[in-house]
């Protein structure tokens, strides 16, 4: 079998397929959630917080001073931008808990399709006295032979 026939094999799996389609849609998203955190989350977060822009918010390390982030960047001043990573933080939580509830949602799914049984009732026991594990319909415990209720 050659090279090419392997890779056209691999690569027609249905799961090598589900992936790519899997990662469009997980980029596509990602910008969906970026535009909603920049545009939506932060304006309103920094409206709450008495006018606060995180996406100007910088940490300048150098001996200059500049009045804007831009500014900054354009001299090439050593800047911690602190307030893009605020954005990148929110943004991850925004997606992992996206991604969280739809996985929730699937499995509520699979479950639901599957006929997945409820959980069996216990066949087991512990002893009160001595804490052995003993049959549910025990009178006498096999253990420390204490009487039962």
């Amino acid at each position: 079998m050659s090279i090419v026939s392997e890779f056209k094999e691999f690569a027609m799996k249905g799961n090598v397929v589900d992936l790519a389609v899997g990662v469009i849609i997980g980029g596509a998203f990602g910008k969906i959630v970026d535009s909603f955190v920049k545009d939506v989350v932060m304006p309103m977060l920094g409206r709450l917080l008495g006018g606060v822009d995180f996406k100007h918010l910088y940490l300048n390390l150098g001996d200059k001073t500049f009045e804007t982030l831009d500014a900054a960047e354009k001299a090439g001043a050593p800047i911690v931008k602190y307030g893009a990573f605020i954005n990148s933080v929110v943004d991850f939580v925004i997606i992992a808990f996206a991604i969280f509830m739809a996985i929730k949602v699937m499995n509520r799914l699979k479950r639901a399709e599957t006929g997945a049984p409820a959980a069996a009732a216990p066949a087991t026991r512990e002893c009160p006295h001595c804490l052995s594990t003993i049959p549910l319909k025990a009178t006498r415990c096999a253990h420390c032979t204490s009487q039962l209720q």
